[in-house]
């Protein structure tokens, strides 16, 4: 048998000295983490039977906002990557969006760039925590009439059996989307959950006010001169309707056309984030994993710190082993994530942009378009109006 070689404390500290003084570079003194109440184990509420007319409403769901404390955020164990941060605040509405669609309680639902007057539902969220460990997000959801539905922050944990053992994905063994699940699906689900509760506490009349209200919300973005006189607010902060423009009425008509318009451009704005999902989803898998791993890591240099007693022994050399094979991975993970991450939005999505461009005469990011877009339609409206 071999004898392995037996390298005294003081000639293995110079060794040590390069790894482990790099991975020290990337920590920031760690901030005690705020513990935010954690959803558990989840099983989603799919309709049985499609729901009633007045059940499916529309949603939009706002790009999410990132609040994520940064001294906590840049700690060794939740290292973070502009080019994943950036993109975030778009990539998880589009997951919750998954999530109510496979639901079948809701009519369209989409994901964007802003508040958006023609949908029946809104929701809104604040990213307080993410990373490969835990994701926090602060909920806020309202219906057109100013009903508030959730103001809630939900929390979940992630385990190492929620992520894929390998992430070096080769010509030979490709990433395969479906292959991987996401780690934080019972917080979507969650949120799911709770929208439905909410909508079966609403009567049929409630709901189809809603409808009604979502109706006159956008003709009053469109014509406030022509459809403001129709919707006021009630003791209660809400909006209701005072009175509905008769079924044949002509401006109706023209409203009812620009919300058709309206729909179909929104929903090439849904496409576009659903490209983006779908370009960044491999860099976001590992991203999430390295963060997984890095964590663990500081878990463990915490429970054995590294000292004279630490390298006498055998378990603390195959410790060490373990930590230094770790680190010399994610400095690969790393540089393969990189590579992905400057790939963004580089295909499919930058595609779409273009075509509402040559399509719409549209320029710029697509919240920029979106402004461009409802600006156009008030001022095609005004025109077949003739500014009445």
């Amino acid at each position: 048998m071999t004898k392995r070689a037996f390298w005294p404390a003081n000639a293995l500290s110079g060794l040590l000295l390069l790894p482990l003084s790099a991975c020290t570079t990337l920590s920031t003194p760690i901030v005690k983490p705020v513990d935010y109440p954690q959803v558990g184990a989840i099983n989603l509420n799919v309709a049985a039977t499609e729901p009633a007319s007045h059940q499916l409403l529309d949603i939009g769901i706002v790009v999410f906002e990132d609040n994520e404390d940064e001294s906590a955020a840049r700690t060794y164990g939740d290292r973070i990557f502009t080019e994943v941060r950036d993109k975030e605040i778009r990539y998880l509405p589009f997951l919750l969006r998954k999530v109510l669609i496979e639901s079948q309680q809701w009519g369209a639902v989409r994901v964007l760039p802003e508040a958006d007057p023609s949908v029946d539902l809104l929701i809104q969220g604040r990213i307080l925590r993410s990373n490969g460990t835990e994701l926090a997000v602060q909920i806020n959801a309202a219906d057109s009439s100013g009903r508030n539905w959730i103001s809630a922050v939900y929390g979940d944990e992630a385990v190492r059996s929620d992520y894929p053992k390998d992430i070096r994905f080769t010509p030979s063994r490709p990433f395969v989307p479906s292959e991987h699940q996401e780690p934080y699906q019972d917080l979507y689900e969650k949120i799911g959950n709770d929208l439905v509760t909410v909508r079966s506490n609403l009567s049929a009349s409630d709901l189809q006010t809603i409808r009604d209200v979502s109706t006159l919300v956008y003709a009053n973005d469109l014509s406030p001169e022509s459809f403001g006189h129709m919707l006021t607010t009630n003791d209660k902060g809400l909006l209701e309707v005072i009175s509905l423009p008769a079924d044949n009425d002509p401006m109706l008509a023209r409203v009812e056309d620009m919300r058709v318009r309206h729909h179909v451009f929104i929903d090439t704005v849904d496409e576009y984030y659903g490209a983006l999902h779908d370009e960044m989803v491999q860099a976001y898998i590992m991203w999430r994993r390295h963060s997984f791993d890095q964590k663990e890591q500081l878990v463990s240099r915490e429970e054995q710190p590294l000292n004279q007693d630490f390298f006498s022994s055998s378990s603390g050399y195959l410790t060490f082993t373990q930590r230094y094979n770790r680190y010399r991975w994610s400095k690969i993970y790393r540089q393969e994530f990189q590579e992905l991450a400057a790939g963004f939005n580089q295909e499919l999505a930058p595609a779409i942009l273009k075509l509402n461009e040559q399509v719409h005469g549209l320029s710029g990011t697509m919240a920029e378009q979106y402004i461009q877009w409802r600006r156009i339609l008030r001022r095609l409206f005004e025109l077949e109006t003739g500014g009445v």
